[in-house]
């Protein structure tokens, strides 16, 4: 390959790949968060209480 191709992709790579980045850091956040409310659910209903409400 000539030097100008590998320069063009050592600059256009990270350009693309930092959105994608991105969007798989705000499905992640997501799914953890969905996890965690679930988990929160399911010991609210052991413990018999009717509704999860967190305060910050």
């Amino acid at each position: 390959m000539e030097w100008q191709i590998i320069l063009a992709l050592v600059l256009v790579i990270p350009i693309v790949l930092i959105p994608v980045a991105f969007v798989w850091y705000l499905n992640i956040g997501g799914v953890y968060a969905a996890i965690k409310e679930a988990r929160a659910r399911r010991v609210a209903q052991e413990k018999g209480i009717r509704a999860v409400t967190e305060y910050k």
